[in-house]
C-alpha cells in the first residue's frame, strides 16, 4: 500500500508491525502529514485509527486518489493518520507460532478481532504518539469490533471520538437475499465440516458457495457486489476496477459461521459453539454471552451514518442500533447522517463522499 498508493501520490508513508496477545502479526501503516502541511510536527496532530470492514483491508481507505480518499483527506486536514489491516488480510498473514497453512491460524472470529487486534493496534498507536487520545473510522465490520469492545468497557480511555460509517450490530432484517440464503442454509458451517478454515472469497470455497447460492432465482449473480451490499449509486469504474484488482481478502470460516449466526438470531452475541457443552467450556454459560450495546458508555462521541440502499447495514437494523444508543447517550456526543441513495460501499469509494461525508467527518473530529 505505502509504495504503491501513499507514496506514489507524494505522500509520507511508514509501516510498523503490531503482535496481538495472541501471537499474530498485524501490519500497521501511517500516513504522519499531508501535502500542504508538511512542515508543522507531528506532536500537533491528533492520531486517527482507519479500521476497515470484512473481507477487505487497509487499502480501501486510499484506494481512489487523494482528494477522494479518507486516509489522504483527514492527512491533508491536519491530522497523523494510521490504518489497520486485521489479521488473515495479504499483509497480516503471520504469527509468532503459526502459519496460514495450519488450521489453528484461522481460528477465530470478529471476537478475537474486537478482544486482540483492535486493542494491540490502538494501544500501539497511542504509545507511539506520546498518549495522545485517538480518534476511530470503522467501516462495516470496523464499527462491530468498536462497539463490542466499548460495550465492555475497554478502549474508552484511549479513544478520543468513533466514526461508524455502515455500522453493522444488528444484521436479524438484513435485506442481501444472498447472505440470508448462505446463512438460511448453514453454508459456512458445511464448509467448516468439510475440512476448509480460510475463506477466499476469491478462491475455490468462495466458488462452489456461488454454486450452491446462484441457483435461487431471486439472487442475482450477476452484479454481486450488490447482491451482498446493495445497489450502490455513487461508485465510478476505475475506482471499481482498482477495488476489484486489490480486492477482496481472507477472513477465516469461522468468522463467517459467526456473521451467519447475528443473521439467524437477533443480538449481538459471541460466537456459538453450537451446544452447551462446548459454550459452558468457554464462556461457563449454555447460551454465548451477549455484548450488551445499551451499556456504552454515554459521554463517548459518536458520529454514526448509514445508507438508505445498504443491504448489509440496513435501515431497520441501523435504526434498532441507534434507538439503543441514543436512547441512553448524551445528545451532545452522538451526530446520525442519513444517506437515503448510498449503499455500503458508497461510503468508502462515492465519488460524491469527501462533500457529503469526510467533510462532516473532518469538522466532527475538530470539535471532538
Amino acid at each position: 500500500m505505502c509504495k504503491a498508493r501513499v507514496a506514489a501520490y507524494g505522500y509520507p508513508c511508514e509501516e510498523y508491525q503490531v503482535t496481538t496477545e495472541d501471537g499474530y502479526i498485524l501490519s500497521l501503516k501511517r500516513i504522519p502529514h499531508g501535502l500542504s502541511n508538511a512542515d508543522n510536527s507531528t506532536e500537533d496532530r491528533t492520531p486517527v485509527l482507519l479500521f476497515h470492514g470484512l473481507m477487505v483491508d487497509g487499502f480501501c481507505w486510499v484506494l481512489s486518489t487523494p482528494k477522494q480518499s479518507l486516509g489522504f483527506i483527514l492527512a491533508d486536514a491536519g491530522f497523523d493518520v494510521w490504518i489497520a489491516n486485521c489479521r488473515g488480510t495479504k499483509s497480516s498473514r503471520k504469527h509468532t507460532t503459526l502459519t496460514p497453512e495450519d488450521p489453528a491460524f484461522w481460528d477465530f472470529t470478529w471476537d478475537e478481532l474486537a478482544a486482540y487486534d483492535l486493542p494491540a493496534v490502538l494501544q500501539f498507536v497511542y504509545n507511539q504518539t506520546g498518549g495522545k487520545k485517538v480518534h476511530y473510522v470503522g467501516h462495516s465490520l470496523g464499527t462491530l469490533i468498536i462497539l463490542a469492545a466499548f460495550s465492555e468497557h475497554k478502549l474508552i480511555d484511549i479513544v478520543r471520538s468513533a466514526v461508524l460509517l455502515c455500522p453493522i450490530a444488528y444484521l436479524h432484517r438484513m435485506r442481501s437475499r444472498l447472505i440470508l440464503l448462505a446463512a438460511r442454509i448453514f453454508l459456512a458451517e458445511t464448509i467448516h465440516m468439510l475440512g476448509f478454515h480460510e475463506f477466499n472469497p476469491v478462491g475455490r470455497v468462495a466458488q462452489e458457495v456461488l454454486g450452491e447460492v446462484c441457483t435461487d432465482p431471486e439472487v442475482d449473480c450477476y452484479d454481486l457486489f450488490g447482491a451482498v451490499a446493495g445497489p450502490d449509486c455513487c461508485l465510478n469504474t476505475s475506482t471499481t476496477c482498482i477495488f476489484l484488482q486489490h480486492g477482496p481478502q481472507s477472513t477465516s470460516v469461522k468468522n463467517m459461521i459467526h456473521m451467519s449466526q447475528l443473521v439467524r438470531k437477533a443480538g449481538v452475541r459471541r460466537y456459538d459453539y453450537g451446544n452447551e457443552k462446548e459454550n459452558m467450556k468457554h464462556y461457563n454459560q449454555p447460551e454465548p454471552p451477549l455484548y450488551n450495546l445499551s451499556s456504552i458508555p454515554p459521554h463517548v462521541p459518536l458520529f454514526l451514518t448509514h445508507g438508505g440502499q445498504d443491504f448489509l447495514g440496513d435501515v431497520p437494523d441501523t435504526r434498532h442500533l441507534l434507538r439503543t444508543l441514543v436512547r441512553e447517550h448524551d445528545s451532545d456526543d452522538i451526530e446520525v447522517l442519513y444517506m437515503p441513495d448510498y449503499a455500503h460501499g458508497d461510503f468508502v469509494m462515492g465519488y460524491n463522499a469527501p462533500q457529503l461525508i469526510y467533510k462532516p467527518i473532518v469538522e466532527f473530529f475538530k470539535r471532538h
